[in-house]
């Protein structure tokens, strides 16, 4: 069974670095981890952290209203297919309700499309490339 907790950014590091960042050479430390307005979730599967997930107060042009951006989200290989990203997310998004937050978006991996759009997150604009990382796409879920 996945657990949903509130976390440090310090304690989504690891699984950045491992599962983000692997052989990677770009920061797995964001400047904005430690503002106020920042919030991480972890998915722990037999009290062990599995899956994290942070969340910053951070505007796009391309879509209106108060936002959040999805930052740093992965899931140990292990534990994929067992719900962890769906939980992440599902609890992410009632607490953005409780801020009044509008939309929450993301730039998605290209192979992380099929995903995020089971939970109902929708493609703006084409396809880009983000350096040293791969193919990408900006995808909104409407919070409220």
């Amino acid at each position: 069974m996945i657990k949903i907790k509130n976390i440090s950014a310090h304690e989504t590091y690891d699984i950045r670095l491992a599962v983000l960042r692997n052989n990677i050479d770009l920061p797995y430390k964001f400047k904005e981890d430690e503002h106020d307005s920042s919030f991480h979730l972890g998915a722990f599967h037999n009290n062990k952290l599995v899956g994290i997930a942070s969340f910053i107060q951070n505007k796009t042009e391309v879509v209106k209203g108060e936002q959040y951006q999805l930052r740093g989200m992965a899931t140990l290989p292990e534990v994929r297919g067992m719900g962890a990203g769906r939980l992440l997310l599902e609890e992410a998004k009632n607490i953005l309700k409780t801020k009044n937050i509008d939309v929450l978006w993301c730039n998605a991996r290209k192979k992380a499309v099929g995903f995020y759009k089971s939970l109902d997150f929708v493609i703006i604009g084409e396809e880009f490339e983000v350096q040293k990382v791969g193919p990408h796409f900006k995808m909104y879920y409407i919070v409220n």
